[in-house]
């Protein structure tokens, strides 16, 4: 749509970007409250769980694509969202109870050499 230039006519098309500002969506928060979210961290919709208030429509969406586990960075990449807005609005779920966080495993130790190796070569194989 293009603008005739009234003052009263918005111009708006999908080349401008979200309406909203990312920090909009959070408050002007740029950390989440409480747990961290790391990118491989995996995030999964708690079944049977009711919103206590009305949810954003970014926080519908995400909880809609949890419902199979999926990582963080899989959620900013569907949503087209920045990472830290991301997390914000996944820590605002957890905190009441809509999703649930999977940190992954740490390693105990450094990786040896035959490992990274073999990791190398499977990686090649793709």
């Amino acid at each position: 749509m293009r603008s005739t230039g009234s003052a009263e006519e918005a111009w708006y098309d999908d080349d401008a970007g979200p309406v909203a500002r990312p920090y909009t969506m959070t408050g002007g928060r740029t950390a989440p409250t409480g747990d961290q979210f790391d990118l491989i961290s995996l995030v999964v919709a708690r079944r049977g769980v009711t919103p206590p208030t009305p949810l954003f429509p970014e926080q519908a969406r995400i909880v809609e694509l949890c419902h199979d586990p999926v990582s963080v960075a899989e959620v900013g990449a569907e949503l087209d969202l920045p990472l830290g807005t991301v997390r914000v609005l996944l820590g605002d779920l957890l905190t009441a109870g809509l999703i649930e966080k999977h940190d992954p495993p740490m390693l105990s130790e450094v990786p040896t050499k035959d490992l990274l190796e073999a990791i190398l070569v499977g990686l090649r194989a793709l």
